[in-house]
């Protein structure tokens, strides 16, 4: 069975490691990604990284998952956060192709995610399915019959950027969005709390913390309702870094 070399590229961490073409992986790591180093101090990092599995394993190719927009038939970075400098225009796959001699894939991070779960995931019966992902901030893909709709200019599934109530879908329904939001009731740093310890509080009775919570599940469920008027899927997913996985809220999700 073939072996692959695997990144996620995040803003925080790089993911890394060895799977099968069954998806199974043989081994995997993270190291933090360093990301105001800039695009360049990354691909060296990518670099040293599967230079050292090629010394292990018969590789038969790289795929790499990274944040930013992506053209994914190039593998080129379109247009990258201002939190990895010099990352936009970053010709990613002939570099890396050229430095490991080997076939390499580049694709958008959520793309990846709504591939995964379409593949080998909750989605794997489903014949349309939206992804969406909800983290700092808000992500989606769109997989239909198995392959990923990336829209004319790569960009389909950019789900945060809607307009929800005069602002933002992302400035309302993400992590961060429910962190500034429980920061400024407060009075206390953004910096100082994390989602998980909202939700704990919640758990604990806080009310400021339970109406946070609410207020977040209201705004969530407006963008998903969109979500379903304009691509009407057969099935939603929902991942990312929020833990909305509480049954309790995934049913006041479901009713809203």
């Amino acid at each position: 069975m073939r072996t692959f070399l695997a990144f996620d590229i995040g803003g925080s961490f790089i993911k890394y490691g060895v799977l099968t073409e069954a998806g199974t992986f043989v081994e995997k790591h993270e190291t933090a990604t360093e990301a105001h180093l800039g695009g360049s101090s990354i691909i060296e990092k990518v670099k040293e990284i599967g230079t050292c599995f090629l010394e292990k394993y018969i590789i038969s190719g790289v795929c790499v998952s990274t944040a930013g927009q992506v053209d994914s038939k190039k593998g080129e970075i379109l247009y990258a956060s201002p939190l990895i400098p010099e990352y936009t225009g970053t010709p990613l796959k002939r570099i890396l192709e050229d430095h490991f001699e080997l076939p390499v894939e580049v694709e958008n991070d959520v793309n990846s995610v709504g591939l995964a779960e379409s593949w080998l995931g909750k989605g794997n019966r489903a014949k349309s399915m939206f992804c969406l992902t909800v983290g700092t901030g808000i992500g989606g893909s769109y997989i239909i019959n198995n392959k990923l709709h990336t829209g004319h200019s790569f960009s389909s599934g950019e789900i945060g950027y809607i307009p929800i109530e005069g602002s933002q879908f992302e400035e309302l329904a993400s992590t961060k969005a429910l962190i500034d939001y429980v920061a400024e009731q407060k009075s206390i740093s953004s910096d100082a709390i994390s989602g998980k310890w909202i939700f704990d509080m919640a758990k604990s009775g806080d009310e400021i913390c339970i109406q946070a919570i609410n207020r977040l599940v209201y705004y969530l469920s407006k963008g998903i309702a969109t979500i379903t008027y304009i691509m009407n899927p057969e099935m939603i997913v929902i991942g990312g870094g929020l833990r909305i996985r509480k049954i309790t809220y995934i049913r006041s999700l479901w009713n809203s």
